[in-house]
């Protein structure tokens, strides 16, 4: 794992990772990236921006 990655665990529902799954599957992406997505953009409609730019997602 890349030094600056910080793991964690995560408890959910099975319906709740079985979307997670779904659309992490329609969008091209592992689970993992998927849910990074989908935490910045939670953060994003609270206002809590983050500087750096998620990988693989180049908007140029």
């Amino acid at each position: 794992m890349p030094k600056d990655r910080k793991a964690f665990l995560l408890r959910t529902s099975p319906k709740v990772m079985a979307a997670v799954e779904r659309l992490a599957a329609a969008e091209f992406r592992s689970v993992n990236a998927q849910v990074e997505v989908l935490i910045r953009e939670a953060l994003g409609r609270r206002g809590r921006q983050i500087d750096e730019d998620l990988p693989g997602t180049d908007e140029t």
